[in-house]
């Protein structure tokens, strides 16, 4: 999933049916032949993802405290039937069955409400209340699930909350399902994977802002939801949209084979780290003979590196821990539950099912490696990577959320970097440089347009697409290359079987017909309150305008009154440098906060609200404010 939270920023939806066209011949001649090739008449998974059925919600539609609407599975209805030509057969699959929501029983005792967010949440039945297991994104979805459980099994107290990695959609929610007030006394215990409250804060800050960005394009978050719009993502859905919170886990599990028992459930863990989050578990319950894989075996290929951008993941390290599960817990297990999509039950099939994800990541990460040692670039192993054939007729090894194609490209990242080694790349021209010069060489704009033209009609749309790039960096506003770019992305985007490319051609046709939509998503304060004092300066440091400080030298201390603690800030050549040290009269400026939140508010540039104590030279501070930058959550993407 992605580490952002989902804040709704506006409730605009784009991409009307007057804007798009209809899909080519091309595009559905290419669905024709997916009829003929894919496993469809496979229907296992729609009889597990029906297994278990309890209960829906109706309507499907949960509002935020003051009538925003947060979540709307209903928007989803049109997913019946057999595909529109306008989507991908198997996209198609598996957004019907992704969209199902409601209450199912799993096994006797443990329950998952699927359908109200990304992700699911689950509710193990214990001695005397329920552990939860992910609480969603948002706090208004999590209360609607537990409300629909305890509406079918009872109003049971919650005891304990597990997170099972660090990203938003299984932690996010949690005010939904306890209070801060309840785990500060004890009544709720929360079990996290060590390293689990890091790296929750620190994805979605560092990078926080150009990662919500990319999301939206990733989402399709303001696309309109219909067979020419967004059908979902094919890990889920979509991100619910309400009000995201963290409560810091009270419990590190820290080790492989660590048992806890809470409430009389015993439950046994494995460590999984730097594998979908960098810190993950899986656990498994004695007592129902059941096992979580957190999100490290779910019925789709996952992302190596999300197109939203985020730290290349390790195939070879997720391949292991899915080995070493398998050798665990695989003739101990009948049933397999994830933090997405439906269970499996059976020990044959839950075998079959984790070594089939395990040679999935681990055929990507040898196979790649292979060529790569061949002296293949990143890009040529993926035009031309196949998978085997057990694999390729696995439906929940198909790339729905993650893709061969990009994931090939992000191992090649992960051991070569950006560089091919070919030296005329090395220095290569930036879009904005290299598009005029390729547009003149061909003969000028409306060439260009006009040979895009013709890809475009003979169905070689990437050829179209590359040659409609170079004229909008050339002329964005020429209205010729403007709109057939547009109608390119879409019948891209009708061919995808991965839905975050569905949705990241949507998303640029959207923008280059409609303009920029910014970014939907901001972070949550709640998880910026909880950064360490080193994380806040490592966000100031990010933000120091490097050149217009070059000819700065301050020196600063930063004293934290709540944890009586001083910090000294160096600010020489553009870096920012921090040091734990006792406050000194060499200092050009003291400055002491009242907590970390109001270095927050300093930074954005409020000096004059309470709990701010200034001693010294004031104008070394206001230099300091002066040289940080603030991010720009609408930089443009499609157009220069």
């Amino acid at each position: 999933m992605c580490a952002l939270s989902p804040r709704a920023a506006h409730t605009r939806r784009y991409c009307s049916d007057m804007q798009s066209k209809p899909p080519t011949p091309a595009v559905e001649a290419a669905h024709g032949a997916h009829l003929t090739t894919l496993p469809f008449e496979d229907t296992r998974d729609f009889a597990d993802a029906a297994r278990g059925f309890i209960a829906a919600q109706s309507p499907c539609v949960i509002t935020a405290a003051d009538g925003r609407v947060v979540w709307d599975n209903d928007v989803y209805a049109f997913l019946a039937g057999d595909a529109p030509a306008s989507v991908h057969p198997s996209l198609w699959r598996q957004s019907t069955l992704v969209a199902k929501q409601g209450l199912y029983e799993v096994v006797e005792g443990i329950y998952q409400v699927r359908g109200f967010d990304l992700s699911n949440i689950t509710f193990v039945e214990g001695d005397t209340g329920i552990i939860v297991i992910d609480p969603l994104v948002s706090t208004e979805v999590a209360a609607a699930a537990l409300a629909l459980y305890r509406q079918h099994r009872g109003d049971r107290a919650v005891v304990s909350v597990i997170y099972t990695h660090s990203h938003v959609d299984h932690f996010g929610g949690v005010l939904g399902v306890t209070t801060q007030a309840d785990v500060d006394a004890g009544r709720v215990s929360v079990l996290a994977p060590e390293g689990f409250l890091e790296h929750a804060v620190q994805e979605n800050v560092y990078a926080g802002t150009a990662m919500a960005r990319r999301a939206a394009y990733m989402y399709g978050t303001v696309l309109e939801r219909g067979p020419r719009g967004q059908v979902g993502c094919g890990l889920g859905q979509t991100p619910s949209t309400g009000e995201v919170a963290i409560i810091v886990p009270t419990v590190d599990v820290r080790e492989t084979g660590e048992v806890h028992t809470i409430d009389g459930v015993q439950i046994e863990f494995q460590m999984a780290p730097g594998t979908e989050a960098p810190a993950e578990m899986h656990f498994y319950f004695p007592g129902f003979r059941a096992l979580c894989m957190a999100e490290n075996a779910t019925h789709n290929l996952h992302n190596l590196l999300t197109l939203r951008g985020a730290l290349v993941r390790d195939p070879h390290g997720w391949a292991g821990y899915l080995t070493e599960a398998i050798d665990t817990f695989g003739e101990r297990a009948d049933v397999v539950f994830a933090s997405h999509h439906w269970p499996t039950w059976g020990r044959d099939r839950i075998v079959e099912f984790l070594t089939l994800q395990r040679d999935l990541y681990a055929y990507l990460h040898d196979q790649t490696l292979r060529q790569l040692n061949q002296g293949q670039t990143g890009i040529e192993i993926a035009e031309t990577f196949e998978m085997p054939p057990a694999l390729e007729r696995a439906w929940h090894a198909r790339g729905y959320y993650g893709s061969v194609s990009h994931n090939v490209k992000a191992i090649y990242q992960r051991y070569m970097g950006w560089f091919d080694g070919n030296p005329a790349r090395l220095w290569a021209h930036p879009p904005e440089a290299i598009g005029p010069r390729y547009v003149a060489a061909i003969g000028g704009i409306d060439r260009v347009v006009e040979l895009a033209r013709q890809a475009f009609d003979d169905g070689d749309l990437r050829w179209a697409a590359t040659l409609l790039d170079h004229a909008i960096f050339t002329d964005e506003n020429h209205a010729g290359a403007r709109e057939l770019y547009a109608d390119t992305l879409e019948q891209l985007a009708y061919g995808s079987e991965a839905a975050t490319w569905r949705n990241f051609f949507l998303s640029g046709a959207t923008e280059l017909r409609d303009g920029t939509f910014g970014t939907p998503t901001v972070t949550s304060g709640a998880l910026a309150a909880q950064l360490s004092p080193e994380q806040l300066f490592d966000v100031l440091a990010i933000s120091v305008n490097g050149p217009r400080a070059w000819d700065l030298d301050l020196a600063i201390d930063i004293t934290f009154l709540d944890i009586d603690t001083n910090y000294r800030l160096t600010l020489r050549n553009g870096v920012l440098v921090y040091r734990k040290v006792a406050a000194e009269d060499s200092a050009q400026v003291t400055v002491r906060l009242a907590s970390k939140l109001r270095l927050i508010a300093l930074a954005a540039g409020d000096s004059a609200s309470p709990g701010l104590e200034i001693s010294g030279d004031a104008g070394v501070l206001a230099a300091l404010v002066g040289v940080l930058d603030r991010p720009d959550p609408s930089f443009d993407i499609v157009t220069p």
